[in-house]
């Protein structure tokens, strides 16, 4: 087969299945030649039930292939490398110049045709042999690469991998495999058994003790009683799910989370012993919707006008969008970045003009960035009676300097927001809103596994990062359902990842620069870090750095 060829349509006797591979990883824009580095690793869940299933049955087999030169992959339901085993030297450089490692994604937009990524498209068990691969560097490999199906709901667990040299492969790779498939999958069927009994029974003894709303969620299943149907949408449930990814550690700890309906619920989660990541959770409604704290709401349902609203948080956190939400009509926005671009002057003109009517809002968009002589103007302008509401908006208060203290310690009501990633119980509300804002079509809508993944995501680009992916859905899908595909591939995770300490925060922002320096090349970033290849590779893939 020829090298340069970019499609395998012209190739006499071309399989059906690889030939449609190789248009897939076109149209993807997948290249011959790696290394790539859209290989990401990202942290895995050892305690997963495929890899307590798989663990037993692999061990096995990898002590019969030892001395053999074959390689194994098990790759997880969302197509990445959960465990790879080796035994030949030159097999592990080879994928590991490729960064094909444990959490890398081995989707076909990814790496093209490969013996994990081509099932998940075919459905059905597939061997690539040499010069079939998409990318040049496989050619050197046979694969055959087996679906793991529940034998329940009959849904692809995951996908196992046996590789080896051209030179020396096996007719007798899919017959071993499949064997072992067939073991991975009775053990997923009895560790099912046992944890969906046990959910089972916690969710049986909750429901007859509790009249209001209860649900019970595992790994592959949703109970609800009839009060939960009829309190939650599809919305809710998925935003709930997202909550049993990561459940607290004691039970019986308290939520608070704001319904697709607008009003406000508390939602007790309780882990459920025996049941693997089973939770159960009890939602109680609120007869009322969220409130500014501390209270001081006139009968307008706006902030008295006695004292300012300071309304403050880090950037992209929706200040903004906040303040103009508080505000009572009509509303002046006075932002401060105006003050830079058109003169200070003008500026205070405008400030001056709006403070003399006696009714609506002014919103001072900013003051951490308004020169002294502006702030004490604002200082003034609140001190007068009578005046319109006034709304102001800042960074985070810890980070306020000089005079901006002092005007930010005349709002009696304040409105801290926190960063998007610790708010997931908004991201419902805030998706619909954009999608609205952006949409043609008003048919446009997240499914619920797209919203998971949303509220799995850390969102360190706040309400931006969350506006630029909706608007990347939107183009993608301009009617109906948003799906998960529709996402790009980065947000397409559905377990919350974990949170960042301060010095894992330092840590990365170490790597990232050091990668940037580097042009991306690893090995000189890891010399530069005075830290092992190795090292390196393992900090990228727990730290989640997917762009440099």
């Amino acid at each position: 087969m020829s090298q340069s060829a970019t499609t395998y349509d012209e190739v006499p006797g071309a399989r059906p299945d690889i030939a449609a591979s190789w248009r897939r990883a076109s149209l993807a824009g997948v290249e011959h030649t790696g290394p790539f580095v859209r290989l990401v690793p990202r942290d895995i869940d050892h305690n997963s039930s495929l890899l307590v299933g798989a663990g037993p049955v692999l061990d096995q087999l990898e002590t019969s292939l030892t001395g053999t030169g074959f390689s194994t992959i098990l790759g997880d339901r969302e197509c990445r490398i959960v465990r790879r085993w080796d035994d030949d030297a030159r097999t592990r450089d080879s994928l590991d110049a490729l960064n094909i490692r444990e959490g890398a994604s081995m989707l076909e937009d990814t790496i093209g045709t490969n013996a994990l990524g081509t099932v998940f498209e075919t459905r059905h068990p597939v061997l690539i042999h040499g010069s079939e691969h998409f990318v040049e560097t496989l050619r050197r490999f046979s694969c055959y690469g087996h679906p793991i199906r529940h034998p329940l709901t009959r849904r692809i667990e995951g996908v196992l991998d046996i590789s080896a040299l051209v030179a020396t492969a096996s007719p007798l790779l899919p017959p071993i495999i499949a064997r072992a498939v067939h073991d991975i999958e009775q053990r997923l069927l009895g560790g099912s058994r046992i944890s969906e009994k046990s959910l089972l029974a916690a969710f049986q003894e909750a429901s007859g003790h509790c009249r209001g709303a209860v649900l019970a969620i595992g790994e592959d299943v949703v109970m609800s009683n009839q009060a939960a149907s009829d309190l939650l949408s599809p919305s809710d449930i998925a935003l709930l799910r997202v909550l049993a990814e990561d459940p607290p550690t004691r039970g019986g700890s308290a939520l608070r989370l704001t319904l697709e309906t607008g009003r406000s619920a508390d939602v007790t989660v309780t882990p459920v012993p025996g049941a693997r990541r089973g939770v159960l959770l009890k939602v109680v409604e609120h007869a009322t919707g969220p409130h500014l704290t501390p209270a001081a709401i006139s009968s307008s349902g706006h902030p008295r006008a006695s004292a300012p609203t300071l309304v403050s948080g880090p950037p992209g956190s929706g200040r903004s969008t906040r303040a103009r939400a508080l505000a009572a009509l009509p509303t002046k926005v006075l932002r401060a970045a105006t003050a830079l671009l058109e003169g200070e002057v003008a500026w205070a003109r405008d400030f001056e003009s709006a403070m003399k009517r006696t009714v609506g809002s002014v919103v001072v968009d900013g003051i951490d960035l308004l020169s002294d002589e502006l702030l004490d103007l604002v200082i003034e302008g609140v001190d007068r009676r009578p005046r319109p509401q006034v709304i102001l908006t800042s960074g985070p208060v810890d980070s306020l300097t000089g005079r901006a203290v002092t005007l930010a310690g005349t709002a009696t009501v304040r409105e801290e927001l926190a960063p998007l990633g610790s708010r997931r119980n908004e991201i419902p509300d805030l998706a619909t809103s954009m999608i609205r804002d952006v949409a043609a079509n008003d048919s446009v809508h997240l499914t619920p596994g797209a919203l998971h993944a949303l509220a799995a995501h850390d969102w360190p680009g706040n309400l931006r990062e969350l506006k630029a992916v909706i608007g990347h859905a939107v183009s993608r899908r301009s009617c109906g359902g948003i799906a998960l595909t529709d996402l790009p591939e980065g947000y397409r995770l559905t377990t919350p990842a974990r949170q960042l300490t301060a010095l894992d925060r330092a840590e990365r922002d170490a790597i990232v620069v050091a990668l940037r320096a580097a042009g991306g090349n690893k090995v000189q970033a890891a010399r530069e870090l005075g830290v092992s290849r190795t090292t390196l590779y393992a900090r990228i893939r727990q730290l989640r750095i997917e762009q440099y």
